[in-house]
């Protein structure tokens, strides 16, 4: 009766994951340790596995997306009442959407268990950007922009040289400096690729409401960031800016 009741869940064992710390930068990694506890009866464990979640904004609503998943340990038992433990390294690629605004990322650790429901354990980790992403933020903010907002939204087409399924969108607004009341926002898409970061931006400028209507407020541009040093990135930035102003 209990391998009836384990298979679905009830007296199964159990899984945990203990990560040094609930904050990570997108590209690094970090070293975590994986508890399993045995339950009410001995199980075999096909393996342990790991997925970094988020979700997206779609048409019809919000989608979930797996950033990236992957398996540790060969098959093992696990006895009743017995605990393992596992040491690990989880790797948090760059392209990790960045947890500001109504953005959220999740470390999901499984149990496979063959026909049987499979134990789970979720840690909500906050990600902050890479250093070259960072230095865009920067730059923007020393031009006098501030962020507004971010989502995570399905990708537009194929505008956009990534085989995910989603792009991550910064809002800025002008809050002072040469920008303000010249420009509305800037939006700004992170794309990581084997070259390094390309940002696709958007300006919409003050066109007023005949041109907001024509819908020609909006000019789009993408660069390659080619450093990390705000100073260095703060001046082609700018130029970019101007030019679709």
């Amino acid at each position: 009766m209990k391998d009836v009741l384990s298979r679905i869940g009830i007296g199964s064992a159990r899984v945990d994951t203990i990560l040094p710390s609930s904050t990570v930068c997108a590209g690094d990694s970090v070293d975590a340790e994986v508890h399993v506890e045995g339950g009410s009866t001995d199980q075999d464990i096909d393996a342990i596995y790991f997925a970094l979640e988020t979700e997206y904004r779609t048409e019809e609503g919000y989608a979930d997306a797996i950033v990236d998943k992957w398996r540790l340990t060969d098959p093992f038992t696990i006895e009743a009442d017995d605990e393992r433990r596992f040491e690990t390294t989880i790797d948090v690629p760059r392209r990790t959407p960045v947890t500001v605004g109504s953005v959220s990322v999740e470390i999901e650790t499984g149990l496979d268990i063959s026909m049987a429901v499979d134990p789970e354990d979720e840690d909500r980790i906050e990600v902050r950007p890479t250093e070259r992403l960072q230095a865009v933020f920067d730059a923007l903010e020393n031009l006098g922009f501030s962020l507004r907002s971010s989502s995570c939204q399905a990708r537009p087409g194929n505008i956009f040289s990534t085989s995910a399924r989603f792009v991550q969108e910064f809002e800025f607004r002008p809050q002072h400096g040469e920008f303000s009341g010249e420009v509305d926002e800037v939006e700004i898409i992170p794309v990581y690729d084997d070259g390094g970061l390309t940002v696709h931006m958007e300006v919409d400028r003050r066109g007023g409401l005949l041109s907001e209507a024509m819908d020609v407020d909006e000019r789009h541009t993408s660069f390659t960031v080619q450093n990390d040093d705000p100073s260095a990135v703060e001046q082609p930035l700018a130029d970019a800016i101007r030019q679709l102003s």
